[in-house]
């Protein structure tokens, strides 16, 4: 796994989703085929100035970045089901960032991390007894200003834990796996 993230992946991404947005054949990438988990994560810049995510969907599983980024950046642009589908008119006020994950660690308990270096994917188990999981990914804590207590917290709920949060069922509930991330953002502008 020698590449890392680079400015051709997020342009594929770009030039990936306008394809098919368009109907038009999707590009053929030219980069190298590693295999890596990732990311890929739309914002959209408000006439104000300020970014607000559009999607952000990935997968934790090591795919061929070909494959990988062609399915997320379609996935998270077209399928997040927190945000209305992407349209042609948005792109040129997008950017796009890919991250591939790296250095995945089984941690000591739900507080062996730290905020801005490591994101974060925890097993938990719900009141009724299943299974669930859900992540954040590192620039996640830090941007929202989180106390690692505080991100735990925010993570239980995206995973729709209804329960109590204390520090007891965290230790004793939640498997917290730390990773790394390379990630790299840019605008539409001067992609195509």
């Amino acid at each position: 796994m020698s590449s890392v993230v680079t400015e051709e992946h997020v342009q594929y991404c770009f030039k990936v989703l306008i394809a098919h947005l368009k109907k038009e054949p999707y590009p053929e990438p030219t980069f190298k085929n590693d295999r890596y988990p990732l990311f890929v994560t739309w914002h959209k810049k408000s006439a104000d100035g300020t970014s607000h995510l559009r999607g952000c969907i990935g997968n934790f599983k090591p795919l061929s970045l070909r494959e990988g980024l062609k399915k997320y950046a379609l996935i998270s642009a077209l399928q997040d089901h927190r945000f209305s589908p992407i349209r042609l008119n948005e792109i040129p006020s997008l950017t796009c960032a890919v991250s591939l994950l790296t250095n995945f660690e089984v941690a000591k308990d739900y507080l062996d991390w730290e905020v801005g270096k490591h994101g974060i994917w925890i097993e938990f188990i719900q009141i009724d007894g299943t299974k669930e999981t859900a992540t954040y990914l590192p620039e996640v804590m830090a941007e929202q200003h989180w106390t690692k207590e505080e991100a735990i917290a925010s993570l239980l709920r995206k995973g729709e834990f209804v329960g109590n949060i204390t520090k007891d069922y965290c230790l004793n509930s939640i498997v917290l796996t730390r990773y790394q991330s390379k990630k790299l953002e840019m605008p539409y502008e001067g992609i195509i």
